[in-house]
């Protein structure tokens, strides 16, 4: 890699690898690390990601790099985006290599596990207060956006500054960046959402229409916004990009591995066999956990997400909770 990057992007699997392929594309200096040395050798020799965005050619001038310590303090910017289980551990990591002038920024879309905490909460922990932090979140699919198609995003930091630096590192070509400072809305709706997936899965799986979809994407809105409430996010954060917007797409799209799994559930499979069937992380399944944890916490009611977590958890049968969801009395929309 060059004596400095302006970014470098730690994690390569398909999300990861999409958004440095972004910024090698409207000329940010880009350097990719993959815990996985094989994957990122492949990477550079073959200029294609074979193993998660197959047929992709991954520009000349992203470069790759194996050594953490050196891609982390080479960079005047550093982008996280690992599963959210491995997002402590690797801030801990590369904490004494970041340089006194950096942020830190990821677009990984979950919860710390066990504590229900969002990752931004985390981050500060571990990086101090003075460091600025941001995520990157909103309705992306990480194939579209390899292949430069159109897509939007929101850059949620703790100062508008470093808000708008990120985004502007991002922002060209096909991809829109907007920034924002509600940085726990923008983290509530990217990991929520990902549980009202699983919901709308299994519905399509069973079977039971388009008029059920559109409700059950309607109803786990206003369950994300109720949660938003009691956590301080801002109701317009939750109906843009980082809410309705993703909602709607990982609701809806064929590539969302969170819908994947929901669509298995309602077909019948278990739910050990329908991840492995899937073969890559789905944040869903971890986040229906936290987000019942948050329902516990907060005394909310969030029915769906009950029925999601008793599921995925607990051998509930798909079926029957479709039907317990039906069956609840007769209340206000609002």
């Amino acid at each position: 890699m060059p004596d400095y990057a302006d970014i470098a992007v730690l994690g390569a699997g398909s999300w990861g690898t999409a958004l440095a392929m972004q910024l090698a594309r409207v000329q940010r200096r880009t350097v990719l690390w993959a815990r996985d040395q094989v994957l990122l050798a492949q990477i550079q020799t073959d200029r294609e990601n074979q193993r998660y965005l197959p047929g992709i050619r991954v520009p000349d001038t992203l470069l790759t790099e194996a050594d953490l310590e050196h891609a982390v303090s080479h960079a005047q910017q550093v982008l996280v985006v690992c599963p959210s289980h491995a997002f402590t551990d690797l801030l801990r990591t590369i904490k004494p290599w970041l340089s006194a002038s950096s942020g830190v920024s990821w677009a990984c879309k979950g919860f710390e596990p066990g504590t229900g905490r969002l990752l931004h909460t985390s981050a500060r922990e571990i990086l101090g207060e003075q460091r600025p932090l941001a995520v990157v979140t909103g309705p992306s699919f990480a194939r579209e956006v390899a292949l430069d198609m159109p897509t939007a995003v929101t850059v949620a930091a703790s100062t508008e500054q470093y808000g708008q630096q990120i985004a502007s590192l991002l922002h060209g070509g096909s991809l829109r960046a907007y920034y924002s400072n509600d940085i726990v809305g923008a983290e509530l709706g990217g990991a929520s959402k990902n549980v009202m997936a699983v919901a709308t899965g299994i519905c399509d799986g069973m079977a039971l229409g388009s008029n059920a979809r559109a409700a059950l994407i309607t109803r786990g809105l206003s369950e994300m916004m109720r949660l938003g409430v009691a956590m301080g996010a801002k109701p317009e954060t939750l109906m843009g990009l980082a809410g309705m917007g993703d909602l709607v797409l990982t609701c809806t799209g064929e590539l969302s591995r969170n819908r994947r799994l929901g669509l298995a559930l309602g077909q019948g499979l278990g739910v050990d066999q329908a991840i492995q069937q899937i073969g890559q992380v789905v944040e869903g399944y971890k986040a229906a956990a936290e987000v019942y944890r948050l329902s516990r916490q907060f005394q909310l009611d969030l029915p769906i997400c009950e029925q999601v977590y008793g599921v995925l958890y607990q051998n509930w049968n798909p079926q029957k909770g479709v039907k317990v969801l039906l069956n609840r009395e007769l209340k206000k929309e609002h």
